[in-house]
């Protein structure tokens, strides 16, 4: 594995975000971290891997430009977005600032993150971009009108995207996890009830997501773009 590849993981110190970092890294990729402030987590991971960080919030556009400007001189080879956030409410429920918030870190952070750092990868001819959609965006789910829309508006721009750069050598794939056992969980939600509908008749872990992150990003799926993959125990 060539290490001077560097990927960039957005919420990568927590999560299934840590756990794709901690993959990649294993793999022999050069791995940038990224969390929205420069917490503990963040620095812990940080020295564990010996790995550059970069903090902003992805759902500001002007902010996402200023950290993100080193990269746009020199092509990284890999983009994995990651970072996102939940604030489920019924709809009739649900407030103005909850929607926004949402569709503005988890969709709009496509935008603010890619735009930057895209053209280096196209004038390059290489590089890879996994985008962490979720079974909500496919399926959608009650209470989470905001959260399926943010995260189905991921899977139909990845793939406008994929046609996009295809003939540059870049790959852009979707992937859509079920339930996983994260701090993003609601311990509220019938859990038991929940779990019994899901085919495996468990929750899986972020270490089931990580190594196909891993996967796409190596030589072996030059040839796989366009594709949403579910991760979810048969869910859906």
């Amino acid at each position: 594995m060539n290490i001077a590849k560097e990927i960039l993981v957005t919420g990568s110190s927590r999560g299934i975000g840590k756990a794709i970092a901690v993959d990649l890294k294993n793999a022999g990729y050069k791995v940038i971290l990224h969390g929205r402030t420069e917490s503990d987590a963040l620095l812990k991971l940080a020295d564990e891997l010996s790995s550059e960080y970069i903090v902003f919030d992805v759902a500001d556009s002007e902010a996402a430009k200023k950290a993100l400007h080193k990269y746009t001189e020199k092509a990284l080879y890999g983009i994995v977005l990651n970072a996102g956030i939940s604030k489920d409410n019924t709809f009739v429920g649900l407030y103005k600032d909850e929607w926004e918030s949402v569709i503005n870190t988890n969709l709009n952070s496509f935008f603010n993150v890619l735009h930057p750092i895209l053209m280096p990868m196209l004038r390059k001819k290489e590089g890879r971009v996994v985008v962490m959609s979720s079974v909500s965006g496919i399926m959608g789910n009650r209470g989470q009108t905001n959260y399926s829309a943010s995260k189905a508006g991921l899977i139909g721009a990845a793939k406008a995207l994929s046609v996009e750069v295809a003939s540059r050598n870049i790959t852009v794939n979707v992937i859509a996890p079920g339930l996983i056992e994260t701090d993003m969980i609601d311990e509220n939600l019938p859990l038991d009830e929940i779990k019994n509908a899901i085919p495996a008749r468990k929750f899986g872990k972020p270490e089931d997501v990580a190594p196909l992150v891993t996967f796409l990003m190596s030589p072996y799926a030059s040839y796989i773009t366009r594709q949403v993959i579910g991760i979810n125990g048969g869910l859906v």
